[in-house]
Formats: C-alpha cells, sequence, structure tokens
C-alpha cells in the first residue's frame, strides 16, 4: 500500500478526510453524505484550524441532507463551467444545438463577469437586475425582449446543472422573466420592389468590371434567388449547403396539348405535342440558428442551382433533372461556389462570402436599400421578412407550415406578422401566386433603375431636345 503523502489527512475513515493541493496552502476536505463524495474548501490555512472546520462542513451537511437541502453548495462560476462543459459535449457528439455557442458567448461575455463569485443558492432578483442593468451597459443599449430570452436560456442552462448535482434546489432559484423592449419585425421589400430587385440582375450583371466580378455577382443573384424563394436564413444555412444534402423531385401536370404539322414537301407528318408544368422542387438539408431542418425550394431554387451546376461543372442535365449527376452523397462540394480560372488556365472552386456588402451597394444603386414603412436599411435578412410576408399575403400558408419552413416557432410568427390579415388563412407551401406576381413584372419600375442607365436615358434626351 502507497504511503499516505503528508498533506492528506483522515479524520473519519471512509467519511471525512482534510487534504491540501500541490501549489496551495488552503486545506480542501472531502465528506461523504448520503453514499455520495463532495468537495469543499476549509478556507483555512492552519492545519488543525482546517480540521475543525472540516468536522463543522460535515454536520451542517447532515443537516441539509435530513431537510432535502442541497448538501453542498458551489460558486456559480463552477455551475457554469459544468453547463459549457455539457453543451460542448453536446455539440461535439452531434445531440447540441446551434444556440448552444451562443448561450456560451453569453455566460462568458456577460454573466460569469457579474454573478461568477456569487454562491449559486444564494443568488437573489437583486442580483438578476444587477445582472440586467450590466448587459445593458455593456451592450450601450435596452436588450430587446428576445435578447433577453437569450440570456434567460442561456442562465437557466447553469441553473439546471446545478440542480442535477444536488448543489441547490429548483425552489431556491430565483425565476427569470424576460423583459425588455418588443422586437419588431425589420425591412422587407414589396411585391413591386422585390419585381424591380431581381429585374435589375442581368444588366447589373452585364455592367461588371472583370471576369471575376462577373462570376462573383451571378453566384450572388442565385444566392439572393434561393433565399427569396425558401426563406432561409442568410449565413451558413446555404454558404454551409454541399449537393449532397439535396435531393430532386417533379410532379408533371399537362398544362396544355398541341398538334404540330411538319412540311409536307419534307414527307412530314402530323405530331401531338403535351405541354406540362413540372413543378419542379428540392429539398434541401441545412443547419442554422436552430439546428438541423429540411428545406423547401420551387422552381426559382432550382433554375438557380441549374446555373451554378453550369458555370462550375458545365452540367447541362435535362429539363427535367437539370443538375441530378451532382447529387451523389459522396458529392461534398459546396453549392454556392464559383470558379475561377488564372492565367495559366487552372481552375479552382471559391466559396462565395461577401454577399452582404454586394447586397448592400446593389439596393443603394437601384434606390432600394431605404425601406420607406420601417425607416430602415434593408440587408439580406429583409428577404427573409419579405418570404414570410409574401408567403402569408398571397399564398396563404398556414403558420405551422411556414415556422416549420423558416425554422422559427409559430409564436414568433404571430408575435412578428400578427398585423397581416391573411396569417390565418391555410393553402400550401408552393406559392404559386407568388411567383406569377413576380414573373409577371418583366418591366423594372422607371423608380428602381440603375443610376448609370437614368444618366444615360437624361443625356439621351438632352441630346435629342438640341437636335430638335
Amino acid at each position: 500500500m502507497p504511503e499516505k503523502i503528508a498533506t492528506t489527512h483522515t479524520l473519519m475513515d471512509r467519511t471525512l478526510v482534510v487534504y491540501r493541493r500541490e501549489r496551495s496552502s488552503i486545506w480542501q476536505c472531502r465528506l461523504k453524505v448520503d453514499g455520495k463524495w463532495q468537495r469543499a474548501s476549509t478556507k483555512e490555512t492552519n492545519l488543525q484550524k482546517a480540521k475543525e472546520r472540516a468536522k463543522e462542513l460535515l454536520i451542517a451537511a447532515e443537516i441539509r441532507k435530513k431537510e432535502n437541502l442541497p448538501v453542498i453548495t458551489r460558486k456559480f462560476r463552477h455551475c457554469a463551467e459544468l453547463a459549457i462543459t455539457q453543451m460542448d459535449y453536446e455539440l461535439k457528439v452531434g445531440t447540441g444545438k446551434v444556440i448552444y455557442e451562443t448561450y456560451k458567448r453569453i455566460l462568458n461575455d456577460y454573466v460569469i463577469p457579474v454573478l461568477g463569485n456569487r454562491n449559486i443558492n444564494n443568488i437573489t432578483m437583486d442580483d438578476i437586475t444587477a445582472l440586467q442593468h450590466s448587459t445593458a451597459k455593456a451592450m450601450k443599449r435596452s436588450p430587446k425582449r428576445s435578447t433577453m430570452t437569450k440570456h434567460n436560456a442561456a442562465i437557466n442552462r447553469v441553473f439546471d446543472a446545478a440542480v442535477s448535482r444536488g448543489f441547490v434546489t429548483r425552489s431556491e432559484l430565483p425565476e427569470l422573466t424576460a423583459k425588455g423592449k418588443e422586437s419588431r419585425v425589420g425591412p422587407s421589400f414589396t411585391l413591386k420592389e422585390t419585381q424591380a430587385l431581381l429585374g435589375n440582375f442581368d444588366e447589373w450583371i452585364q455592367r461588371a468590371r472583370s471576369e471575376k466580378s462577373r462570376r462573383v455577382r451571378e453566384l450572388m443573384r442565385d444566392y439572393v434567388e434561393v433565399l427569396l424563394d425558401t426563406g432561409a436564413r442568410p449565413g451558413r444555412e446555404l454558404l454551409d449547403l454541399t449537393w449532397a444534402k439535396i435531393s430532386y423531385s417533379i410532379q408533371p401536370e399537362v398544362t396544355d396539348t398541341g398538334v404540330v404539322s411538319a412540311d409536307p414537301a419534307e414527307g412530314g407528318e402530323q405530331e401531338t405535342i403535351t405541354l406540362a408544368n413540372l413543378n419542379k422542387s428540392v429539398e434541401m438539408r441545412v443547419t442554422g440558428k436552430t439546428g438541423s431542418r429540411t428545406l423547401v425550394g420551387m422552381t426559382r431554387t432550382c433554375d438557380a442551382l441549374a446555373r451554378i451546376a453550369l458555370r462550375n461543372y458545365g452540367v447541362r442535365d435535362n429539363a427535367a433533372k437539370p443538375f441530378a449527376s451532382l447529387l451523389k452523397p459522396t458529392n461534398k462540394d459546396y453549392v454556392f461556389q464559383w470558379r475561377s480560372v488564372d492565367e495559366s488556365g487552372e481552375s479552382a472552386l471559391i466559396r462565395g462570402k461577401g454577399f452582404e456588402h454586394m447586397f448592400v451597394a446593389y439596393l443603394k444603386e437601384h434606390d432600394l436599400l431605404l425601406d420607406p414603412k420601417t425607416e430602415q436599411n434593408r440587408k439580406l435578412y429583409s428577404l427573409r421578412h419579405t418570404y414570410a410576408t409574401l408567403a402569408l399575403t398571397h399564398d396563404k400558408v398556414p403558420i405551422h407550415t411556414l415556422a416549420k419552413q423558416m425554422g422559427t416557432s409559430v409564436l414568433m410568427i404571430e408575435r412578428h406578422y400578427s398585423d397581416l390579415e391573411p396569417v390565418k388563412a391555410i393553402a400550401q407551401l408552393r406559392g404559386e401566386e407568388t411567383r406569377k406576381l413576380i414573373s409577371a413584372g418583366s418591366a423594372v419600375d422607371a423608380a428602381y433603375q440603375s443610376k448609370q442607365k437614368k444618366k444615360k436615358e437624361e443625356q439621351k434626351k438632352k441630346k435629342q431636345s438640341k437636335q430638335r
């Protein structure tokens, strides 16, 4: 049997031990209550005083156990570390949620600096109020209710970790409520503005000053088309999408039939043709803020993916299966990439980025940046709000269906779009009406034409005026 080190002293066999860690002058103790070992600090540097304190801790622990109270308490900091470790583990094994990264940041940046040294069982509503004031000061603004909800969820992860380990009982913890300014829906595009947004892309792409610029602009156009068609969150939901995570389907629907007569002189015969709407759609497995979900894209998304497949791989499959050869489980290529070709002819696929700044510049160029209704500048996220608004007002999509498609809750849909009368209506997610309305506006309203085009037209008018 190894000899006990001088820094370990057994006061009660298999029940109470006093010990001192290496490079520490403070004596710690291990005590067993109800068959479980617990650790605590005596906060004493004198051995004799540490032994007396250890015995007091054991007696106090036994009393707390009989009263159905936690045996040993812990600092909030220690419990937060346990909660963060648990979230890291769940993320590693694939059972965690993307929001965990936000919770960890909230705990490290806002909560631990304020509550870290408080005992978990002594935290009161006064402490929570002080935390909220500190958070508002650090943010330099009054947090919105949705922000406070995230903060409360992060703190509750710590409380759950403490309760599960017996450091505190649920009744000893304060009840958290989310107070703050109600979030309001961000800026979006009207139907007319959406038509202008899409209608100006071709000219804008043609005006690119270099081949690289043209390719990036083409990719951004496709990115915007898919965002508008699916309601996806800008960022990783689409930018991390690979071809392996896409499945394609069609549901052909006969729209018309006719007869074509060939030239009799060439011995041609009449031929009956059938016109059909393929009703193309894709299912895309994306990962984002709320974890993984299946995102449904319709014809506009399919057309965008077909353009990307043609540019990057030269793939031109038939109309019914425009990019089927790319949809393989082994194809881990990211979808939103553009092909770069250097002077030697070597090519490489480059992942799309910087779309937010490009999009804002594009909106500014076509007088679409400012939303008159909210008096806020639009951004890529405005396409998500536009998708939801048009889906509710024109396609009559049920709220629960829309919430599933967008990866959010019914409550959030009702909260942000409750002023829309069609929120209570029921229809299909396909959204044919919106797509028909957008496509019907082939001509861009003069108010949204590019500034360069407006300038040329003004110069043309002045020249014609002088000639008269």
